[in-house]
């Protein structure tokens, strides 16, 4: 029986006790997941600059609403109060005082009675239209419901609750207050819970507050929890106020409306009279008008407040990490303009105006903007190597890889290749408006598919700075607006090489065509924007790009492994193939085109040609790992995964029968990146080409040659192992798709009456 089963037995069975020891028992079941909350180990990088004063809360009040405590049939959402009361502990351990102001007592309630009347009703009863519940009642019936559940959750924390019910017009009480928060200081010292709700039973508040102020109205004090727990923060000197919603936060429009936008920080004088409120909440009162009226007054009074989503499980110690989630209502945002970054929509949209007028431009002036980059990134390649070289400092105090470290730093002659590369691309033909295929449809009737930009690229790439300069260079080439999101490694390193970049592209064209995004709280928003990006490329590894695929609807290209096959058949001139794998290993083993697996013919382990190549890696400092064949021959030891990406000096070898073999292997175990077969039988090799499904597949060559300048490309924007549009090092011309234009004079289709297709190959023009 599942837990939320349980509850409803309780909540339906007031003398069923066995029920209730059940409920401590599946709920403690429920709570015992592995924690997600190693609160505030988070790196400080996380933490943005309009979230700063998040470091100095020590009391905190968390209100959270009917939506977020009951599900959209009115049942109790026992999953998402189990993550807020392991959050509420997780800040009670760290010596935060935490207050809780809940709602939800009038949905249990009314779920409560209503089980109650239906197993009481007759059958003539339920033919009869059934009247509402009264409101009171089922808020009477509820409140001891709901702060029974509290107190198992907590109990089974080892957290203390306490239970505060209040009504509006005891705050009119100047005794009252000094009371509630002397009680309130008493319950924090002893590291008790408080639990506040309104005593919706008793209470006296009419409901109706449009136009008021939000923490007073006609009827007294408040009206709704949310107004409540504005009042509570004021009151108890509160440093921080969390008001969790069924939506990630304050949107310019309905939630559901796709040209919302979320609003990170709320600044008054800019958003009162440009929001749009949907329609009420239809789980409590007040819904998101009333959140907002209530921030606003508690806010503007001294209180920051943030609204965010209570649906997430670790909302709340995201919030005190400092992270750019929610809406933030602050006393001084409208100061923060300055510190603010651009909003990734209007980055984008931004990007996609800046295209458009690169696109204006002919082929010549597009030509020189490149030839203008090459020669600042040589005129300032002493700034550059200076803002790579602390960037490389921190990696190796920080203690990453050699790997990463490798990657990150930008040598002279890697600078050097980087200047060649632009200039190569500035040299091509002209990509953009290239006519593919002409064709007559009808006498005078010509139609041309032509090349075209995609429009908005979004590369997200880690710890390769080098990356920058030559996804920007096939941006412009290609006339492509484009953001680019770097790791945080390299961020000196990435904004030296953009503002050297930007710098010369022409005012006519606009900096905006190439944007940097520095928080990868941006990240989430950009993937949103599948209105205004067209491509996401990312660049990076495994996790990287599934988190990526997973989070967005825009089209994705690139490769999630790097797992480089190279097969050494029995045919093979050994001193070839020892040559072959100590380039496709040594040469740059962090390279995705490195060879991770090498596979033998069973042949050559019989007359030493395995031992050769496993002794020519081993010379290279290769630290070799066996499927279970080659271990037990070689006496090495065996590999965990044949899916490994090592990106170091380590590689698996494995022995297989034949060609075959090796491609079944391959096909298996691989990442449909890269593959390699040495032999001299032309007849093997060829069956090798023809039947390995993989982006690129080469004979007697290493595969480092798969790169997107080696194939003349001048450049790569990435290797794509996608089967759909571009696939293998993506250059220009995967950075492009097409077009059809028609020219007619007054054809009309009418029925296809009157008119006679062709449908002849017209000759391209030159």
């Amino acid at each position: 029986m599942s837990v939320i089963s349980y509850s409803n037995n309780f909540i339906h069975n007031k003398n069923n006790t066995t029920t209730l020891s059940s409920l401590c028992f599946f709920v403690f079941l429920s709570l015992l997941l592995p924690s997600q909350f190693d609160a505030f180990s988070s790196s400080s990088s996380l933490m943005d600059p309009t979230r700063a004063f998040v470091k100095s809360v020590k009391r905190v009040i968390v209100k959270v609403g009917t939506a977020v405590v009951t599900r959209s049939d009115g049942r109790l959402a026992l999953g998402r109060l189990g993550a807020l009361c392991e959050q509420l502990k997780e800040l009670n351990d760290k010596d935060y005082e935490v207050i809780l102001v809940t709602s939800g007592a009038v949905g249990l309630g009314r779920q409560r009675l209503r089980y109650r009347r239906l197993v009481n009703s007759s059958f003539s009863d339920l033919q009869n239209p059934q009247g509402d519940l009264d409101g009171k009642a089922c808020a009477a019936v509820g409140q001891s419901s709901l702060m029974a559940l509290y107190d198992i959750m907590f109990s089974q924390l080892d957290v203390t609750s306490s239970q505060l019910l209040v009504n509006d017009g005891f705050f009119r009480d100047t005794a009252f207050r000094k009371q509630l928060s002397d009680t309130v200081s008493a319950l924090l010292d002893l590291r008790i819970i408080p639990i506040f709700n309104e005593n919706d039973a008793v209470s006296t508040r009419k409901a109706s507050y449009e136009g008021k102020n939000c923490l007073q109205d006609s009827s007294g004090i408040f009206w709704d929890n949310d107004s409540l727990a504005g009042l509570l923060a004021l009151e108890l000197k509160a440093d921080l106020l969390v008001l969790l919603s069924d939506v990630e936060g304050l949107y310019s429009g309905p939630p559901s409306d796709p040209k919302s936008k979320l609003i990170h920080t709320y600044v008054k004088e800019k958003h009162q009279s440009e929001i749009t409120f949907g329609e009420k909440s239809t789980y409590g009162r007040g819904g998101m008008t009333a959140k907002v009226n209530a921030a606003v007054c508690a806010a503007f009074a001294g209180t920051p407040v943030i609204i965010t989503s209570g649906f997430a499980t670790d909302n709340i110690i995201r919030v005190l990490r400092g992270e750019r989630i929610g809406t933030i209502f602050h006393k001084d945002a409208h100061l923060w303009t300055s510190i603010k970054e651009v909003s990734a929509h209007d980055m984008a949209v931004a990007a996609r105006h800046s295209s458009r007028r690169l696109q204006l431009l002919n082929s010549e002036e597009r030509r020189k903007i490149l030839l203008a980059i090459a020669d600042a990134l040589e005129n300032n390649e002493g700034s550059i190597r200076l803002e790579n070289g602390a960037d490389v400092a921190d990696a190796e105090e920080i203690g990453y890889d050699r790997a990463l470290i490798s990657r990150l730093t930008l040598r002279p002659e890697k600078i050097s290749s980087l200047v060649k590369s632009v200039r190569l691309l500035a040299n091509m033909e002209e990509p953009i408006g290239q006519i593919l295929k002409r064709t007559e449809l009808a006498d005078k009737l010509v139609l041309e598919k032509i090349s075209c930009p995609l429009g908005v690229l979004l590369v997200i790439f880690e710890s390769r700075p080098d990356a920058l300069v030559q996804i920007a260079a096939l941006a412009i080439r290609s006339g492509n607006g484009l953001l680019l999101k770097g790791g945080k490694e390299a961020k000196r390193s990435n904004a030296i090489l953009h503002k050297v970049i930007t710098s010369a592209i022409p005012d006519t064209v606009g900096a905006t065509l190439i944007g940097l995004v520095t928080s990868r709280e941006e990240i989430p928003d950009l993937l949103k924007l599948d209105d205004t990006i067209d491509l996401v490329v990312p660049r990076g590894s495994n996790k990287l790009v599934s988190q990526i695929k997973d989070a967005t609807k825009i089209p994705v290209l690139g490769h999630a492994d790097g797992i480089c096959h190279v097969y050494v058949d029995k045919s093979a001139n050994i001193d070839m193939a020892k040559q072959i794998i100590r380039d496709a290993k040594a040469d740059y083993p962090a390279a995705c085109n490195a060879m991770e697996t090498l596979l033998v013919h069973e042949d050559l382990s019989r007359n030493g040609g395995l031992v050769e190549l496993v002794a020519e890696l081993q010379r290279e400092g290769v630290k070799v790992y066996g499927g279970p064949r080659a271990s037990a021959l070689l006496n090495i030891a065996g590999t965990k995964s044949y899916h490994l990406e090592y990106s170091s000096l380590a590689c698996t070898v494995e022995i297989v029968d034949d060609v075959f073999a090796a491609i079944d292997h391959i096909h298996q175990h691989g990442s449909a990146h890269t593959e390699c077969i040495v032999a001299e039988d032309c007849e093997v090799a060829e069956a090798f080409l023809r039947q390995v499904d993989s982006a690129a597949v080469f004979h007697n060559a290493s595969t480092r040659f798969c790169d997107g300048a080696r194939f003349g490309l001048g450049a790569e924007v990435g290797i794509s192992t996608s089967r759909i549009h571009a696939r293998g090092p993506v250059g220009v011309e995967g950075l492009l798709t097409n077009r059809w234009i028609l020219r007619g004079s007054g054809h009309v289709v009418n029925g296809d009456r009157g008119i006679t297709y062709t449908h002849k190959n017209l000759p391209i023009k030159a």
